[in-house]
Formats: C-alpha cells, sequence, structure tokens
C-alpha cells in the first residue's frame, strides 16, 4: 500500500497507519522500490536520512491530527487566532448586551389615525345588552337586559345591539346602515385598520351589530314574515307623561319603565338594508366560514323578505317614521342588490341592481335635492359607488355595460359637484374650491378636498373647534347624551330625576370619546348646549360615516383591496352583445 495520498488541493497528504513503526517503514522502502521511484520533497527525504536522534527531534515541528500532519507553529498560530476571534466575539457580545438599546422610535400616528382610534370608542359607548370585559367605557354597564321578554308579544330576547344616539332607543334602519358602512370600510381597508392595531376591534365592532340582527328575525328560515324594526319608543304625545326613552333622561343601565318592540310584515328598505348589512359582514367574516354562511343565510332570507312584501318601513306615521323617515325603498333594492351579489356571486343580484327600472324608480335620472347625498336614507350614490368599482376592476360587460357605465358617469358627476365652486351643497365659507368641468383633476385633488372636510370637522375651522368629543384641545362639553350627561355614581336617578342632570349647564361628568356631534351651522356657528341636539347629538350613522373616512385618509397608500371585495365573484366571461337587427331599405 503506498503511503502517499492525494491532497484534495492538489498536494501529497501523508496517511497514517497505526500497525506501521518508522522502522517497519524503512524495511518496507527496500522492498517497495516504486516507492523510490517517487520524487520526495526536501521535508520527506530528511525524514529518510535522519538518525533515530535526529527524527525525534524533527517531529516535535509537526502536529499528528490523527490522518493529517500539519506545521505545529502553524497549528499553534490557527488555534490562537480562532480562540482569540472566539474571545473578542464574546466581549462584543457582553458590551453589546450591557450598553442601553435605543431604538429608533415609530414615527407618531397622524392626525386622522389619532381621530379613527377615538371615533371607534364611540361604539362601545353605544352598545346595549351585557358588555364584554374589553369594552373600556368605564361609566358604562350591563343595561336593557329584558329587551324582547319583557314584551308579551315578542317573548324572545332582543338584547344587544346598539342605541341609536343619546337616548336608549334600538332603531334598526339607521343602524344596519352604519354596520354595513363599517364592513365596507374594512372590506378596503383591512390592511390599514390592522397597521394602527385596530383590525380587532372594528371587527367585535360590526359582529356586535350582526349578531343582534340575527336575533329580530327567525335567521335560521329560509321564508319569513316579520322583522323587528325598533326597541324602545322615543315617540312622544303633546302633554304625555307616559315614561319612554326619549321622556325620560335615564342612564341605560337605570331603565326600569316597559321597552315595547315594533315589527313590521311589509318594510322592503329596512330589510333590504339589513340583508345588504349582513351581506357585508359576511365579506368581512370570510375567514370565518361557519359565521359567515350564517350571515350570508340571514341575509338571503331578508332580501328575499323584501322583495316578496313591498312597503316602506315607516309608512302610516309609525313612531319611526318621526325620527327615520325612508322616503323610498328601491335605492334600497340596488344595494342591497349589490352587496348581495358582491357576497354570493349569485348573478341574479347584479341583474336586480342593474335593471334599468329599478334604477329610474331609485332616482338615478332624475336628481332631486337629496340626489347624491349619501346617507341613511338614500344609499343610490353607495351603490352606484359600488357598482362602478365593479366595472373599473372586472369589466363585465354585456348585459350589464349599459347600466354600469351610466353609473360610473353619474359616480364621476356627483364627485364634482362636491366640489365648491359648483355649489350643489350648502356648505360653510371657509371652503377652497377647484374647477371641474372639462378639465382633468387627478384622483389627488379630490383627496386634498376630503381633507378639508374632515380636518374642518376636526378643528380647522372659525372657532378652532373639534366635532369630535376626546379629539384635540377643545370639544363639545355638553353632548346630548343621557349616558354620558349623569354620574356613575350609585344613585338610581328615575325618569324625571335625571332632567336636573339635562337642565345643568355644568360638563358632563363622562366624556363619550370618539362622538362626531350635529355640528355647526351653515354659518359656522355652534352651541354647545346639551338640550339642542341640533347641534350636540352624536349618532351611529354620523359616526360610521366618520369611521369611514378616517381610515381612508389615515396611513400610508390609496389603494383598496379588490381581492376581498370579489372574493366570493366567479370569474367573468362577458357575453357578446345580441346582433342588430336585419338591415331593411
Amino acid at each position: 500500500m503506498s503511503m502517499y495520498g492525494r491532497d484534495p488541493w492538489g498536494g501529497p497528504l501523508e496517511i497514517c497507519h497505526d500497525s506501521a513503526t518508522d522502522d517497519d517503514r524503512s524495511r518496507n522502502l527496500d522492498l517497495d522500490r516504486g516507492a523510490l521511484s517517487r520524487t520526495l520533497d526536501e521535508t520527506q527525504q530528511s525524514w529518510l536520512l535522519a538518525g533515530p536522534g535526529d527524527q525525534g527531534r524533527k517531529k516535535k515541528k509537526y502536529v499528528d491530527l490523527g490522518c493529517l500532519v500539519v506545521s505545529r507553529k502553524l497549528f499553534v498560530w490557527t488555534v490562537g487566532v480562532l480562540l482569540a476571534a472566539a474571545v473578542f466575539a464574546g466581549l462584543v457580545a457582553g458590551i453589546a448586551k450591557a450598553i442601553p438599546r435605543h431604538h429608533r422610535p415609530p414615527p407618531p400616528p397622524d392626525d386622522f389615525t389619532v381621530a379613527l382610534r377615538k371615533a371607534l370608542m364611540f361604539f362601545n359607548a353605544q352598545k346595549s345588552g351585557k358588555l364584554p370585559k374589553n369594552n373600556n367605557v368605564h361609566w358604562r354597564g350591563n343595561s336593557c337586559m329584558k329587551d324582547g321578554l319583557s314584551d308579551p308579544a315578542v317573548g324572545r330576547s332582543l338584547v344587544g345591539g346598539y342605541y341609536d344616539a343619546g337616548d336608549a332607543v334600538k332603531f334598526n334602519f339607521p343602524a344596519a346602515f352604519s354596520m354595513t358602512l363599517l364592513s365596507w370600510s374594512v372590506i378596503e381597508y383591512s390592511a390599514k385598520y390592522e397597521a394602527v392595531g385596530e383590525l380587532g376591534h372594528i371587527r367585535d365592532t360590526i359582529k356586535w351589530g350582526a349578531d343582534y340582527f340575527l336575533k329580530t328575525f327567525n335567521s335560521t328560515a329560509d321564508t319569513i314574515d316579520r322583522v323587528v324594526m325598533q326597541v324602545g319608543s322615543g315617540a312622544t304625545s303633546p302633554g304625555s307623561t307616559q315614561p319612554n326613552d326619549h321622556y325620560c333622561w335615564m342612564r341605560p343601565e337605570d331603565i326600569d319603565y316597559p321597552r315595547p318592540v315594533v315589527e313590521c310584515h311589509a318594510c322592503s328598505d329596512l330589510a333590504a338594508e339589513m340583508a345588504a348589512s349582513l351581506a357585508a359582514a359576511s365579506i368581512v367574516f370570510k375567514d370565518n366560514k361557519a359565521y359567515s354562511q350564517k350571515l350570508v343565510h340571514g341575509a338571503t332570507t331578508l332580501f328575499k323578505f323584501a322583495r316578496q312584501n313591498r312597503g316602506r318601513y315607516s309608512a302610516g306615521g309609525s313612531g319611526a317614521a318621526k325620527f327615520y323617515n325612508s322616503t323610498s325603498y328601491w335605492d334600497e333594492f340596488v344595494w342591497g342588490g349589490s352587496w348581495m351579489y358582491l357576497a354570493t356571486g349569485n348573478s341574479s343580484y347584479l341583474q336586480l341592481a342593474t335593471h334599468p327600472k329599478l334604477a329610474k324608480h331609485a332616482g338615478a335620472y332624475w336628481g332631486g335635492p337629496d340626489y347624491g347625498v349619501f346617507s341613511w336614507d338614500n344609499k343610490l350614490t353607495g351603490a352606484q359607488v359600488l357598482l362602478s368599482r365593479l366595472r373599473l376592476f372586472l369589466s363585465p360587460g354585456y348585459p350589464y355595460e349599459e347600466i354600469l357605465r351610466t353609473f360610473h358617469n353619474q359616480t364621476s358627476i356627483i364627485m364634482c359637484s362636491y366640489l365648491p365652486i359648483f355649489k350643489s351643497f350648502n356648505r360653510t365659507k371657509d371652503t377652497p374650491g377647484w374647477y371641474c368641468g372639462p378639465h382633468f383633476y387627478p384622483i389627488e385633488t379630490l383627496r386634498n378636498f376630503a381633507r378639508t372636510q374632515i380636518e374642518y370637522i376636526l378643528g380647522k375651522n372659525p372657532l378652532k373647534m373639534s366635532y369630535v368629543v376626546g379629539y384635540g384641545n377643545r370639544y363639545p362639553k355638553h353632548v346630548h347624551h343621557r349616558g354620558a350627561s349623569i354620574p356613575k355614581n350609585g344613585v338610581h336617578y328615575g325618569c324625571k330625576g335625571g332632567w336636573k342632570w339635562r337642565e345643568t349647564k355644568k360638563p358632563n361628568p363622562n366624556i363619550i370619546v370618539g362622538a362626531m356631534v350635529a355640528g355647526p351651522d351653515r354659518h359656522d356657528g355652534f352651541k354647545d348646549v346639551r338640550k339642542n341636539y341640533n347641534y350636540t347629538e352624536a349618532t351611529l350613522a354620523g359616526n360610521a360615516g366618520l369611521v369611514a373616512a378616517l381610515v381612508a385618509l389615515s396611513g400610508e397608500g390609496h389603494g383598496v383591496d379588490k381581492n376581498t371585495m370579489f372574493s366570493a365573484v366567479p370569474p367573468m366571461f362577458p357575453s357578446p352583445p345580441p346582433p342588430p337587427a336585419p338591415w331593411k331599405p
């Protein structure tokens, strides 16, 4: 066996054999002449020529590593360098660990983000029923725990939901619109909510509303004949002293008078809005398949009821007509049909929402005093934006293109009409203006206009008053709100006992953080007076709009999450339009 191997880098390596001594190797050289025919380097020759004493002395210059023999000097230097490197690395690590770390702090949140967090707190203050432990409004507690059960005509629990405003009435019509709007904001801007740590909060807010709506009708059935439209009473007759949620000034936690339940059997507007709310929420909660399907089923049942039982929920001089009168149900058909399509992908809903006659009935062509005003009573503008999104992102083509193009054009006109130069709406005098018409204006122009409107609300106005409670240094202190105006001091103030808190000129003992009050008049005037609800009352619908605007303007980026919005919509393969009629001379 040769005593030489090959170094993988090209040089010779000496291979050790434990069974052979140096003398054995010398004897074997006499027999293995082939070994002598190899050229030896100087070191190897010195091994062969050296005597016993010299050979032992020479070996000390090398270190035997088992299969490699290396220079002792090189070995010592290598080990020394490695040890020094290890000691140095340890010292550096120890010093780095001992030195206090000064991370660059994240940039402070912008004004819109700060206001957004506060605006969401308003919904915590409006919750009815058994409150969750994380509600974070210390002056609120469980309230109206017998809703529905105390009404012998209903006999089932209607605990939960939201109080509409400064009273304790639960109006399903504006509440459903509010939840639809909040869901829409999450569908488009969930990344922004997550970035500011509010995604879980807004989802909990929406679920609180959706869970209550599922109680207000038989949500497990496919067909229903009634829907709860209201819990509590706000109607007052002249001279009447009957306790109700408007006559009495009480904390919701102390209410001890009857709270009637009002149902409707022909209420297309209400049912279609509630269907829109549950459908939109089903997209928000698509990560929870069972719950999302439960919401879709309830929405389907409600929309079927809306189509089969035509009528306005506030018709006939009902109590709701005095507070939230609905002028039509056609806009809810377009709005609800649009959300039903986005939630299910069922093209029959899109066919309904884009039917020209339905658009005509909804007021898409005639204008009118409320044209272009998106509100709890008029959903057409919102539906047109939704369907314009569909046209822009998915291009469904025939047979929807004609009406979708019409809605898209109308949306563009409405957006221009918001600009002050056209004087289409009443506005305060300090708003800057831009031109529109034949000139092209980039999207940033409209965003800048939107910013001025929200900045006005937040304090950039002649009075330097923030109309969002708890935001800024100056905001309303006498909000028209029963729970906020009565101290939580263990005293039960009865129906009339709370009147003294309504009449006092002292600020509210409880700050209802995030509440956007009704705001100033057209001359920028504002009266911070508790009894004047036209200035100082906050509502669910108003705050839902505020939240949607704030999240759109907050943080970085302008884009919307189109993938989530159209997650249930199947791929579209537009059909070709029908051929023209045969030509005749």
